[in-house]
Protein backbone atom coordinates (compact mmCIF):
# COMPACT_ATOMS: atom_id res chain seq x y z
CA UNK A 1 0.00 0.00 0.00
CA UNK A 2 2.82 2.38 0.94
CA UNK A 3 4.66 1.52 -2.27
CA UNK A 4 1.54 2.20 -4.27
CA UNK A 5 1.01 5.57 -2.61
CA UNK A 6 4.57 6.70 -3.18
CA UNK A 7 4.60 5.30 -6.69
CA UNK A 8 1.55 7.27 -7.72
CA UNK A 9 3.06 10.30 -6.08
CA UNK A 10 6.29 10.01 -8.05
CA UNK A 11 4.65 9.44 -11.40
CA UNK A 12 2.43 12.48 -11.17
CA UNK A 13 3.89 15.14 -13.48
CA UNK A 14 3.45 18.01 -11.01
CA UNK A 15 4.98 16.05 -8.15
CA UNK A 16 8.02 14.79 -10.08
CA UNK A 17 9.54 18.27 -9.85
CA UNK A 18 9.39 17.91 -6.07
CA UNK A 19 11.49 14.74 -6.30
CA UNK A 20 13.93 16.47 -8.67
CA UNK A 21 14.37 19.39 -6.23
CA UNK A 22 14.76 16.96 -3.33
CA UNK A 23 17.40 14.96 -5.23
CA UNK A 24 19.37 18.15 -6.04
CA UNK A 25 19.29 19.17 -2.37
CA UNK A 26 20.41 15.68 -1.32
CA UNK A 27 23.39 15.80 -3.69
CA UNK A 28 24.46 19.24 -2.42
CA UNK A 29 24.19 18.29 1.24
CA UNK A 30 25.98 14.98 0.74
CA UNK A 31 28.95 16.64 -0.99
CA UNK A 32 29.13 19.30 1.71
CA UNK A 33 29.26 16.54 4.33
CA UNK A 34 32.62 15.30 3.01
CA UNK A 35 34.22 18.74 3.40
CA UNK A 36 32.66 19.09 6.85
CA UNK A 37 34.29 15.81 7.97
CA UNK A 38 37.65 16.99 6.62
CA UNK A 39 37.40 20.37 8.41
CA UNK A 40 36.57 18.62 11.69
CA UNK A 41 39.48 16.19 11.45
CA UNK A 42 41.93 19.00 10.58
CA UNK A 43 40.65 21.11 13.52
CA UNK A 44 41.16 18.23 15.96
CA UNK A 45 44.68 17.57 14.65
CA UNK A 46 45.79 21.24 14.68
CA UNK A 47 44.33 21.82 18.16
CA UNK A 48 46.48 19.00 19.57
CA UNK A 49 49.88 19.74 17.98
CA UNK A 50 51.77 21.64 20.73
CA UNK A 51 53.96 23.60 18.30
CA UNK A 52 51.01 25.26 16.49
CA UNK A 53 47.89 24.89 18.65
CA UNK A 54 48.60 28.22 20.42
CA UNK A 55 48.34 30.00 17.06
CA UNK A 56 45.09 28.10 16.33
CA UNK A 57 43.36 29.11 19.58
CA UNK A 58 44.65 32.72 19.55
CA UNK A 59 43.67 33.24 15.91
CA UNK A 60 39.94 33.14 16.72
CA UNK A 61 40.33 35.98 19.26
CA UNK A 62 41.37 38.52 16.59
CA UNK A 63 39.02 41.50 16.34
CA UNK A 64 36.87 41.94 13.22
CA UNK A 65 35.87 45.42 12.05
CA UNK A 66 33.91 46.89 9.16
CA UNK A 67 34.08 50.49 10.23
CA UNK A 68 32.97 53.89 8.89
CA UNK A 69 34.08 56.64 11.29
CA UNK A 70 33.18 55.44 14.77
CA UNK A 71 30.49 53.02 13.55
CA UNK A 72 31.56 49.37 13.36
CA UNK A 73 29.03 47.05 11.72
CA UNK A 74 30.62 44.03 13.40
CA UNK A 75 30.19 45.24 16.96
CA UNK A 76 28.15 43.92 19.85
CA UNK A 77 27.21 46.30 22.69
CA UNK A 78 29.82 48.73 21.40
CA UNK A 79 32.65 46.18 21.41
CA UNK A 80 34.23 44.73 18.23
CA UNK A 81 33.38 41.09 17.53
CA UNK A 82 36.14 38.49 17.71
CA UNK A 83 36.68 36.32 14.65
CA UNK A 84 35.01 33.41 16.48
CA UNK A 85 31.98 35.59 17.33
CA UNK A 86 31.87 36.79 13.71
CA UNK A 87 31.72 33.17 12.50
CA UNK A 88 29.11 32.12 15.08
CA UNK A 89 26.92 35.24 14.92
CA UNK A 90 27.38 36.59 11.37
CA UNK A 91 28.35 33.70 9.09
CA UNK A 92 25.96 31.35 10.89
CA UNK A 93 23.19 33.91 10.35
CA UNK A 94 23.75 33.29 6.61
CA UNK A 95 23.60 29.54 7.32
CA UNK A 96 20.24 29.99 9.08
CA UNK A 97 19.08 32.33 6.29
CA UNK A 98 19.75 29.44 3.89
CA UNK A 99 17.81 27.08 6.19
CA UNK A 100 14.93 29.59 6.27
CA UNK A 101 14.81 29.66 2.46
CA UNK A 102 14.82 25.85 2.38
CA UNK A 103 12.04 25.64 4.97
CA UNK A 104 9.87 28.12 3.03
CA UNK A 105 10.43 26.21 -0.23
CA UNK A 106 9.65 22.88 1.46
CA UNK A 107 6.40 24.33 2.85
CA UNK A 108 5.36 25.82 -0.52
CA UNK A 109 6.36 23.14 -3.02
CA UNK A 110 8.42 20.48 -1.24
CA UNK A 111 7.82 17.57 1.10
CA UNK A 112 6.22 19.82 3.74
CA UNK A 113 3.64 21.12 1.23
CA UNK A 114 1.61 17.93 1.63
CA UNK A 115 0.73 17.32 5.27
CA UNK A 116 -0.04 13.67 4.56
CA UNK A 117 3.32 13.16 2.84
CA UNK A 118 5.23 15.04 5.56
CA UNK A 119 3.40 13.63 8.58
CA UNK A 120 5.71 10.65 9.23
CA UNK A 121 9.02 12.61 9.17
CA UNK A 122 7.41 15.44 11.19
CA UNK A 123 6.33 13.02 13.94
CA UNK A 124 9.71 11.22 13.76
CA UNK A 125 11.52 14.56 14.11
CA UNK A 126 9.44 15.48 17.17
CA UNK A 127 10.35 12.14 18.76
CA UNK A 128 13.98 12.76 17.80
CA UNK A 129 13.93 16.09 19.63
CA UNK A 130 11.89 15.22 22.73
CA UNK A 131 13.52 11.91 23.77
CA UNK A 132 17.20 13.10 23.59
CA UNK A 133 16.31 16.14 25.73
CA UNK A 134 14.62 13.83 28.28
CA UNK A 135 17.67 11.54 28.31
CA UNK A 136 19.96 14.54 28.88
CA UNK A 137 17.68 15.90 31.64
CA UNK A 138 17.67 12.49 33.37
CA UNK A 139 21.47 12.32 33.36
CA UNK A 140 22.09 15.96 34.27
CA UNK A 141 19.58 16.80 36.99
CA UNK A 142 21.14 18.79 39.86
CA UNK A 143 24.32 19.49 37.81
CA UNK A 144 25.87 22.68 36.46
CA UNK A 145 25.38 21.55 32.84
CA UNK A 146 21.59 21.14 32.86
CA UNK A 147 21.37 24.21 30.59
CA UNK A 148 22.83 22.19 27.70
CA UNK A 149 19.80 19.92 27.42
CA UNK A 150 19.07 21.07 23.85
CA UNK A 151 22.53 20.01 22.58
CA UNK A 152 21.58 16.43 21.50
CA UNK A 153 18.29 17.38 19.83
CA UNK A 154 19.80 18.32 16.43
CA UNK A 155 20.33 16.24 13.28
CA UNK A 156 23.09 17.37 10.90
CA UNK A 157 21.65 17.07 7.39
CA UNK A 158 25.03 17.34 5.61
CA UNK A 159 26.72 14.63 7.68
CA UNK A 160 23.76 12.22 7.70
CA UNK A 161 23.13 12.50 3.96
CA UNK A 162 26.87 12.20 3.38
CA UNK A 163 26.72 8.77 5.04
CA UNK A 164 23.75 7.75 2.86
CA UNK A 165 25.63 8.96 -0.23
CA UNK A 166 28.41 6.49 0.53
CA UNK A 167 25.90 3.68 -0.08
CA UNK A 168 24.91 5.05 -3.49
CA UNK A 169 21.87 3.69 -5.33
CA UNK A 170 21.30 0.96 -2.74
CA UNK A 171 19.42 3.51 -0.59
CA UNK A 172 15.79 4.12 -1.68
CA UNK A 173 15.29 7.75 -2.69
CA UNK A 174 12.15 7.80 -0.50
CA UNK A 175 14.31 7.00 2.54
CA UNK A 176 16.70 9.84 1.67
CA UNK A 177 13.74 12.22 1.35
CA UNK A 178 12.42 10.97 4.72
CA UNK A 179 15.75 11.82 6.37
CA UNK A 180 16.01 15.18 4.59
CA UNK A 181 12.49 16.19 5.66
CA UNK A 182 13.16 14.99 9.21
CA UNK A 183 16.32 17.12 9.35
CA UNK A 184 14.47 20.20 8.04
CA UNK A 185 11.79 19.82 10.74
CA UNK A 186 14.61 19.28 13.23
CA UNK A 187 16.13 22.60 12.10
CA UNK A 188 12.79 24.33 12.75
CA UNK A 189 12.87 22.91 16.29
CA UNK A 190 16.45 24.12 16.76
CA UNK A 191 15.53 27.62 15.56
CA UNK A 192 12.64 27.79 18.05
CA UNK A 193 14.90 26.63 20.90
CA UNK A 194 17.57 29.22 20.03
CA UNK A 195 14.97 32.00 19.85
CA UNK A 196 13.26 31.09 23.13
CA UNK A 197 16.11 29.91 25.39
CA UNK A 198 19.25 31.66 24.13
CA UNK A 199 18.27 35.30 24.26
CA UNK A 200 19.86 37.72 26.70
CA UNK A 201 18.77 41.09 28.03
CA UNK A 202 16.22 42.44 25.54
CA UNK A 203 16.53 45.95 24.08
CA UNK A 204 12.87 46.45 23.18
CA UNK A 205 13.35 49.56 21.01
CA UNK A 206 15.82 47.82 18.71
CA UNK A 207 13.33 44.97 18.27
CA UNK A 208 10.62 47.49 17.36
CA UNK A 209 12.89 48.88 14.59
CA UNK A 210 13.65 45.33 13.43
CA UNK A 211 9.93 44.47 13.37
CA UNK A 212 9.22 47.60 11.30
CA UNK A 213 11.89 46.58 8.76
CA UNK A 214 10.50 43.04 8.61
CA UNK A 215 7.11 44.62 7.90
CA UNK A 216 8.75 46.60 5.08
CA UNK A 217 10.15 43.36 3.60
CA UNK A 218 6.70 41.72 3.77
CA UNK A 219 5.21 44.80 2.10
CA UNK A 220 7.88 44.57 -0.62
CA UNK A 221 7.03 40.92 -1.17
CA UNK A 222 3.30 41.75 -1.37
CA UNK A 223 4.08 44.53 -3.88
CA UNK A 224 6.06 42.02 -6.00
CA UNK A 225 9.47 43.65 -5.47
CA UNK A 226 11.82 40.99 -6.83
CA UNK A 227 15.17 42.71 -6.24
CA UNK A 228 17.40 40.44 -4.17
CA UNK A 229 19.50 43.47 -3.11
CA UNK A 230 16.37 44.98 -1.49
CA UNK A 231 15.93 41.94 0.78
CA UNK A 232 19.65 41.43 1.49
CA UNK A 233 20.42 45.06 2.41
CA UNK A 234 17.41 45.47 4.70
CA UNK A 235 18.10 41.97 6.03
CA UNK A 236 21.63 43.09 6.98
CA UNK A 237 20.21 45.99 9.01
CA UNK A 238 17.75 43.63 10.73
CA UNK A 239 20.67 41.30 11.58
CA UNK A 240 22.57 44.20 13.22
CA UNK A 241 19.49 45.22 15.23
CA UNK A 242 18.98 41.61 16.43
CA UNK A 243 22.69 41.30 17.28
CA UNK A 244 22.44 44.25 19.66
CA UNK A 245 18.88 43.64 20.91
CA UNK A 246 19.52 40.49 22.96
CA UNK A 247 17.80 38.10 20.51
CA UNK A 248 20.30 35.76 18.87
CA UNK A 249 21.14 37.23 15.43
CA UNK A 250 20.81 33.91 13.59
CA UNK A 251 17.04 34.21 14.14
CA UNK A 252 17.14 37.35 11.96
CA UNK A 253 18.45 35.18 9.11
CA UNK A 254 15.45 32.87 9.33
CA UNK A 255 12.87 35.68 9.59
CA UNK A 256 14.34 37.59 6.62
CA UNK A 257 14.35 34.38 4.55
CA UNK A 258 10.63 33.90 5.19
CA UNK A 259 10.01 37.37 3.67
CA UNK A 260 11.79 36.59 0.38
CA UNK A 261 9.18 36.17 -2.41
CA UNK A 262 8.74 32.73 -3.95
CA UNK A 263 7.02 33.91 -7.14
CA UNK A 264 9.04 34.74 -10.28
CA UNK A 265 8.91 38.02 -12.25
CA UNK A 266 7.67 36.14 -15.33
CA UNK A 267 5.02 33.46 -15.17
CA UNK A 268 6.25 30.28 -16.94
CA UNK A 269 3.76 30.86 -19.80
CA UNK A 270 5.15 34.36 -20.46
CA UNK A 271 8.69 32.97 -20.23
CA UNK A 272 7.99 30.27 -22.86
CA UNK A 273 6.44 32.88 -25.17
CA UNK A 274 9.53 35.10 -24.91
CA UNK A 275 11.90 32.20 -25.57
CA UNK A 276 9.83 30.96 -28.52
CA UNK A 277 9.81 34.44 -30.03
CA UNK A 278 13.59 34.88 -29.62
CA UNK A 279 14.42 31.36 -30.88
CA UNK A 280 12.20 31.83 -33.93
CA UNK A 281 14.64 34.50 -35.13
CA UNK A 282 17.20 31.75 -35.73
CA UNK A 283 16.04 30.25 -39.04
CA UNK A 284 17.11 26.83 -40.33
CA UNK A 285 18.63 28.45 -43.44
CA UNK A 286 21.09 30.28 -41.13
CA UNK A 287 22.48 27.02 -39.68
CA UNK A 288 25.16 26.67 -42.36
CA UNK A 289 26.33 30.24 -41.87
CA UNK A 290 26.50 29.77 -38.07
CA UNK A 291 28.57 26.61 -38.49
CA UNK A 292 31.15 28.51 -40.57
CA UNK A 293 31.82 31.21 -37.96
CA UNK A 294 31.95 31.33 -34.16
CA UNK A 295 31.19 35.06 -33.69
CA UNK A 296 27.53 36.05 -33.49
CA UNK A 297 26.06 39.11 -35.11
CA UNK A 298 24.78 41.96 -32.94
CA UNK A 299 21.19 40.95 -33.63
CA UNK A 300 21.86 37.33 -32.67
CA UNK A 301 23.56 38.49 -29.47
CA UNK A 302 20.46 40.52 -28.54
CA UNK A 303 18.14 37.56 -29.19
CA UNK A 304 20.24 35.32 -26.91
CA UNK A 305 20.38 38.02 -24.23
CA UNK A 306 16.58 38.22 -24.30
CA UNK A 307 16.47 34.46 -23.62
CA UNK A 308 19.04 34.83 -20.81
CA UNK A 309 17.12 37.73 -19.23
CA UNK A 310 13.83 35.81 -19.43
CA UNK A 311 15.49 32.75 -17.84
CA UNK A 312 16.70 34.86 -14.91
CA UNK A 313 13.24 36.28 -14.36
CA UNK A 314 11.38 32.96 -14.40
CA UNK A 315 13.33 31.79 -11.32
CA UNK A 316 11.92 33.23 -8.08
CA UNK A 317 14.20 35.26 -5.75
CA UNK A 318 13.77 32.56 -3.10
CA UNK A 319 14.94 29.74 -5.37
CA UNK A 320 17.76 31.78 -6.89
CA UNK A 321 19.10 32.86 -3.48
CA UNK A 322 18.85 29.31 -2.15
CA UNK A 323 20.70 27.94 -5.17
CA UNK A 324 23.38 30.66 -4.95
CA UNK A 325 23.91 30.23 -1.21
CA UNK A 326 24.14 26.41 -1.15
CA UNK A 327 27.76 26.21 -2.36
CA UNK A 328 28.78 29.16 -0.14
CA UNK A 329 27.16 27.58 2.91
CA UNK A 330 28.21 23.97 2.24
CA UNK A 331 31.74 24.60 1.01
CA UNK A 332 32.74 27.66 3.07
CA UNK A 333 30.54 28.71 6.01
CA UNK A 334 29.82 25.31 7.60
CA UNK A 335 33.41 23.99 7.17
CA UNK A 336 34.81 27.26 8.61
CA UNK A 337 32.37 26.96 11.53
CA UNK A 338 33.45 23.35 12.12
CA UNK A 339 37.16 24.24 11.85
CA UNK A 340 36.74 27.08 14.37
CA UNK A 341 34.53 25.22 16.86
CA UNK A 342 35.55 21.55 16.66
CA UNK A 343 39.15 22.12 17.79
CA UNK A 344 39.27 20.50 21.24
CA UNK A 345 42.51 20.23 23.22
CA UNK A 346 42.48 16.56 24.22
CA UNK A 347 45.97 16.12 25.70
CA UNK A 348 45.02 17.35 29.18
CA UNK A 349 41.75 15.42 29.30
CA UNK A 350 41.30 12.24 31.27
CA UNK A 351 40.11 9.61 28.71
CA UNK A 352 37.62 8.34 31.28
CA UNK A 353 35.89 11.76 31.25
CA UNK A 354 34.41 10.88 27.86
CA UNK A 355 32.11 8.46 29.64
CA UNK A 356 30.98 10.68 32.49
CA UNK A 357 29.39 14.05 33.09
CA UNK A 358 28.21 16.18 30.18
CA UNK A 359 30.13 14.12 27.58
CA UNK A 360 28.19 10.98 28.53
CA UNK A 361 24.87 12.87 28.62
CA UNK A 362 25.46 14.22 25.10
CA UNK A 363 26.64 10.84 23.72
CA UNK A 364 23.64 8.96 25.13
CA UNK A 365 21.28 11.73 24.03
CA UNK A 366 22.55 11.53 20.45
CA UNK A 367 23.03 7.76 20.15
CA UNK A 368 20.24 6.35 22.34
CA UNK A 369 17.83 9.29 22.61
CA UNK A 370 17.74 10.09 18.90
CA UNK A 371 17.47 6.43 17.89
CA UNK A 372 14.66 5.61 20.32
CA UNK A 373 12.79 8.87 19.67
CA UNK A 374 12.81 8.70 15.86
CA UNK A 375 12.15 4.95 15.60
CA UNK A 376 9.46 4.69 18.29
CA UNK A 377 7.48 7.70 17.06
CA UNK A 378 7.75 6.42 13.45
CA UNK A 379 6.64 2.91 14.49
CA UNK A 380 3.59 4.24 16.38
CA UNK A 381 2.61 6.49 13.46
CA UNK A 382 2.78 3.65 10.92
CA UNK A 383 1.10 1.07 13.22
CA UNK A 384 -1.76 3.50 13.92
CA UNK A 385 -2.05 3.91 10.10
CA UNK A 386 -1.61 7.66 10.34
CA UNK A 387 1.05 7.58 7.60
CA UNK A 388 2.64 4.97 5.30
CA UNK A 389 6.22 3.73 5.47
CA UNK A 390 8.65 5.23 2.91
CA UNK A 391 8.51 3.16 -0.28
CA UNK A 392 10.86 0.16 -0.68
CA UNK A 393 11.94 0.35 2.98
CA UNK A 394 11.59 -1.92 6.01
CA UNK A 395 12.06 -1.50 9.76
CA UNK A 396 15.76 -2.37 9.59
CA UNK A 397 16.28 0.52 7.18
CA UNK A 398 14.14 2.83 9.32
CA UNK A 399 16.15 1.84 12.41
CA UNK A 400 19.39 2.58 10.56
CA UNK A 401 18.15 6.01 9.49
CA UNK A 402 16.98 6.66 13.07
CA UNK A 403 20.55 5.93 14.17
CA UNK A 404 21.90 8.36 11.54
CA UNK A 405 19.62 10.99 13.08
CA UNK A 406 22.06 10.95 16.02
CA UNK A 407 24.68 12.74 13.91
CA UNK A 408 24.07 16.10 15.56
CA UNK A 409 27.29 17.91 14.76
CA UNK A 410 26.79 21.45 13.28
CA UNK A 411 23.68 22.65 15.15
CA UNK A 412 24.68 20.66 18.27
CA UNK A 413 28.08 22.44 18.32
CA UNK A 414 26.27 25.73 17.78
CA UNK A 415 23.89 25.15 20.71
CA UNK A 416 26.80 23.98 22.92
CA UNK A 417 28.63 27.24 22.13
CA UNK A 418 25.50 29.23 23.02
CA UNK A 419 25.08 27.23 26.25
CA UNK A 420 28.62 27.39 27.61
CA UNK A 421 30.68 29.69 25.36
CA UNK A 422 29.85 32.98 27.06
CA UNK A 423 31.76 32.41 30.33
CA UNK A 424 35.45 31.50 30.63
CA UNK A 425 34.65 29.48 33.76
CA UNK A 426 32.58 27.09 31.61
CA UNK A 427 35.27 26.36 29.03
CA UNK A 428 35.82 22.86 30.46
CA UNK A 429 32.09 22.11 30.14
CA UNK A 430 32.13 23.42 26.57
CA UNK A 431 35.10 21.25 25.58
CA UNK A 432 33.56 18.12 27.13
CA UNK A 433 30.22 18.92 25.42
CA UNK A 434 32.05 19.26 22.08
CA UNK A 435 33.86 15.97 22.72
CA UNK A 436 30.54 14.28 23.44
CA UNK A 437 29.09 15.70 20.19
CA UNK A 438 32.02 14.43 18.10
CA UNK A 439 32.09 10.97 19.75
CA UNK A 440 28.29 10.60 19.71
CA UNK A 441 28.05 11.68 16.07
CA UNK A 442 30.82 9.26 15.03
CA UNK A 443 29.18 6.35 16.90
CA UNK A 444 25.76 7.15 15.39
CA UNK A 445 27.23 7.58 11.89
CA UNK A 446 29.31 4.38 11.91
CA UNK A 447 26.52 2.27 13.45
CA UNK A 448 23.93 3.62 11.02
CA UNK A 449 26.25 3.07 8.04
CA UNK A 450 27.15 -0.53 8.99
CA UNK A 451 23.52 -1.39 9.75
CA UNK A 452 22.38 -0.03 6.40
CA UNK A 453 25.27 -1.72 4.58
CA UNK A 454 24.17 -5.05 6.02
CA UNK A 455 20.42 -4.68 5.45
CA UNK A 456 20.14 -2.79 2.13
CA UNK A 457 19.70 -4.78 -1.09
CA UNK A 458 23.01 -5.47 -2.84
CA UNK A 459 21.64 -4.04 -6.10
CA UNK A 460 20.12 -0.58 -6.60
CA UNK A 461 16.84 0.31 -4.88
CA UNK A 462 13.82 0.23 -7.27
CA UNK A 463 12.95 3.92 -6.87
CA UNK A 464 16.63 4.92 -7.15
CA UNK A 465 16.66 3.25 -10.57
CA UNK A 466 13.40 4.91 -11.58
CA UNK A 467 14.61 8.38 -10.71
CA UNK A 468 18.09 8.20 -12.26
Amino acid sequence: MADQNISSHTHNGGESSVFFAARQAIRRHATGGNILIMATVVALIVANIPAINGYYFNFWNQEVRLQVGSFNLFSHDGHPMTLLAFINDALMAIFFFSIGLEIKREILVGELSSFKQAFLPIVAAIGGMVVPVLVFFWLSKDTDYLGGAAIPMATDIAFSLGVLAMLGKRVPISLKIFLTTLAVVDDIGGIIVIAVFYSGHIEAMLLVYAAALLGLLLLGSAMHIKSKIFYLLIGGVIWFLFLNSGIHPTIAGVLVALCVPATPVFAPKKYIRKIRKSISNFREMDDEELSRRSILSKEQMNWLKQIESASDKVISPLQELEDTLHPIVNFFIVPIFAFANAGIFLLNMDPASIFEGISLAVILGLVIGKFVGILSFSWLTVKLRLAPMPAHSDWHMMASVAMLGGIGFTVSLFIATLSFGGDISQIDLLNHAKLGIVVGSVIAGLTGFLWLHKTLPKTGAPDAEEKE
